[in-house]
């Protein structure tokens, strides 16, 4: 819907389109602000301004109410994004922007998010960030966090090792925040030992809204990178729903817990690695690996035959035959200690007779697996079914994914039950 035609007259007469800075006069009141796309499920009679303070208000004008125009937008071709001068006392950050919310804005007239922010506009939307490090921008690609594969995985692997052996001293990878537990277990795997901070960073609001998390988390990586001394993957996001603490999570061992909250990243039958405040102090919960100058190493081969499965109540042997047959790698979510049925039971035993590795994990948040309480566990380790303790399943699946692709058949289950990245703990902690 757009206006009504009295109203689009009065805008073409006063000169003004979207993105004009505008006032209203209604009822004594005056309102001031940038006039937004016209959404496609208002009112032809109001009009969405972007007040000063970033949020959206709207205004339902009639024949009495003023509006005049102060300020025409600028178009696209005047924009200039302001250059930063390099600092040589200041450590070098590669930004390498993959898209999510956190590289997005939202389109006024649907409402949809669109990943369309460069990394280099992120990097000037929050100029605090050129205090602490000299920041450059690399653009991968421009994908929603639930349109990433494999391939993605292996690309940003590679940038993130070309980048640190040309000098950088911090990758920070932002990301769409979905699936990037996803891709932080990925790079733990692929990058290994990598000898520089490589932080994963996302937003639940996208950087146009006035409550995003993006600079308050962007800003908290850069601080981590250049304060910690520490390397490996990790994942930075906010620790409270306000800005003013941020936890530093194993990339191994983060998930989102929530749709929307801030703080929907948590450390998963471990402590945060360490937290962040808003002033940049870091506390540390645990003994970190140093940087070092040596070079990274990205070992990006994945075995594409490689399947994650939740068992659930009623699982039917026959619908996932196929699937048990032509996988080389399964991983299944168990329930409980790690358990399926005993209908499903004899399936398993049939894939690995196939050849096929067979994991199992538990859908629960907390505690580890346990093959040696009930008969059906037994069953299943008789089988040769592979526990492996506390891990999570999407990591299990991604660790499998790799170990089949890098390590011969005879050192994969070995290589399983060892802990590469702390993906995993043998001891009960939480």
């Amino acid at each position: 819907m757009s206006y009504s035609i009295d109203l689009s007259k009065r805008l073409e007469e006063s000169g003004i389109i979207e993105n004009s800075k505008i006032s209203i006069e209604k009822d004594g009141m005056t309102y001031v602000g940038t006039i937004m796309p016209h959404p496609n499920l208002s009112a032809p009679d109001v009009i969405i301004l972007k007040v000063a303070n970033g949020y959206n208000i709207g205004i339902r004008v009639d024949q009495d109410s003023k509006i005049k125009i102060i300020d025409k937008p600028i178009t696209t071709n005047q924009k200039i994004e302001a250059k930063i001068k390099e600092n040589k006392n200041l450590p070098t950050l590669v930004l390498v922007s993959t898209g999510g919310t956190i590289a997005s804005y939202v389109d006024y007239r649907t409402g949809a998010v669109h990943p369309t922010l460069s990394a280099s506009d992120m990097i000037n939307s929050v100029p605090e960030i050129n205090k602490i490090a000299n920041v450059r921008a690399r653009v991968l690609f421009s994908v929603l966090s639930e349109n990433m594969n494999i391939s993605h995985w292996q690309e940003i692997a590679k940038a993130v090792a070309e980048e640190i052996n040309n000098g950088a001293d911090g990758i920070i990878v932002s990301h769409g925040t979905d699936t990037m537990g996803y891709t932080a277990a990925a790079l733990s795997f692929m990058l290994g030992n990598v000898p520089k901070p490589v932080v994963l960073v996302g937003s639940q609001r996208s950087s146009d809204r006035p409550s995003s998390d993006a600079p308050a988390n962007l800003i908290a990586c850069a601080q981590f990178c250049v304060k910690s001394g520490k390397s490996g993957v990790y994942v930075v996001m906010h620790d409270t729903l306000s800005d003013d603490s941020f936890a530093v999570h194993i990339g191994s061992r983060v998930r989102k817990m929530h749709t929307s909250r801030r703080d929907a990243f948590k450390s998963i039958n471990i402590e945060p690695a360490a937290n962040i405040d808003k002033y940049g102090n870091i506390t540390f919960n645990m003994d970190l690996p140093l940087i070092s100058e040596s070079r990274a190493i990205a070992r990006t081969g994945m075995e594409m035959s490689t399947v994650l499965l939740q068992y659930y109540p009623g699982m039917n042997p026959y619908v996932f035959r196929d699937v048990f047959m032509k996988s080389k790698g399964i991983v299944i979510a168990g329930s409980g200690l790690g358990h399926v049925s005993d209908t499903m039971a004899p399936l398993v035993g049939e894939a690995i007779k196939n050849g096929a590795i067979v994991i199992m994990t538990s859908q629960c948040i907390n505690g580890q697996t346990n093959m040696n309480v009930y008969n059906t566990g037994r069953d299943l380790a008789s089988a040769g079914i592979v526990s492996v303790f506390d891990i999570l399943p999407e990591t299990a699946y991604v660790k499998l994914s790799w170990v089949l692709a890098n390590y011969s058949k005879d050192e994969v289950i070995e290589i399983m039950k060892t802990p590469l990245c702390r993906e995993f703990s043998n001891r009960r902690v939480f």
